[in-house]
Parts: C-alpha cells; sequence; structure tokens
C-alpha cells in the first residue's frame, strides 16, 4: 500500500517549485550506505514502496534500510477528456519533494557488494539519477 499521511492540515496543496540543492538530510546519518538523490523532482508514495521493496529482496533478509523520504505533498489531478473550470481536481497521488542531495534510503549491515546490488534495484525504480554514498568517518 503506498504511503501517505495520517492527517494534514490542508487536503489540496499548490504545487510550488524545487530550488536549490538539499541542506538537510544530505548525509548518512543510520546506516554505513546510502543513496543521494542528483536530480530534483517529486517521488511518489508507490514509487517509494516499490524501491523498498526490490531493496528488501536484494538484501534477502540480511541488513537494514532506513527510508529518509516521506510523501508530505498531495498531488491534484483532474479526469482525462474533463472541460476547464469547475475547480481543482482530486488528490491524485502523494509524493515526496526531493532536492538534488537528498539521502533517499540507508543500508547497514551488510557489505559494500550487497549495499551496491540493492541500490541499482532501488534506482531502476526511481524517476531521478541517484548515486551510492558512504557515511563519512566520525572524529
Amino acid at each position: 500500500m503506498a504511503m501517505m499521511p495520517k492527517r494534514t492540515k490542508h487536503r489540496k496543496v499548490m504545487r510550488g517549485r524545487i530550488r536549490g540543492a538539499a541542506h538537510r538530510g544530505n548525509r548518512v546519518s543510520f546506516g554505513e550506505f546510502g543513496l543521494q538523490s542528483l536530480d530534483a523532482a517529486w517521488i511518489s508514495g508507490r514509487q517509494i514502496e516499490a524501491s523498498r521493496v526490490a531493496a528488501n529482496r536484494a538484501l534477502g533478509g540480511q541488513g537494514k534500510i532506513w527510508i529518509r523520504v516521506f510523501p508530505h505533498k498531495p498531488v491534484s489531478a483532474k479526469p482525462a477528456e474533463v472541460r476547464m473550470g469547475t475547480g481543482k481536481g482530486d488528490v491524485d497521488f502523494w509524493a515526496a519533494v526531493v532536492k538534488p542531495g537528498t539521502v533517499l534510503f540507508e543500508i547497514g549491515g551488510v557489505t559494500e557488494d550487497k549495499a551496491k546490488l540493492a541500490f541499482k534495484r532501488v534506482a531502476h525504480k526511481l524517476p531521478i539519477k541517484v548515486k551510492m554514498v558512504r557515511r563519512l568517518p566520525t572524529t
């Protein structure tokens, strides 16, 4: 089932635009390896869920996966072949707003080769370019 918030303050929001790079959520915090976005995009709850399933299958029950993004933005759409006007359409899906540099997923407790394989499977499910990053050594 696709992710969505339990409750929101407003049913529908304006589209807005994605500007600049991510200043928050751009470092690997939980696991040893992370998947970082290189593009700005909306990632739907279905795409996040498909990525999660692909990563879990690739890991085969080993390690742990952290999902660092959540779809908070309602995206509305009008049905096909409907005349202009008569208000804004119903909520079609929920999206996570992702800036370049955002860490989308993290994996810990597995080898680098296994993490690379899992992230490769995840990358096929996402509509943006991504790269694998390592956790920075803490001093």
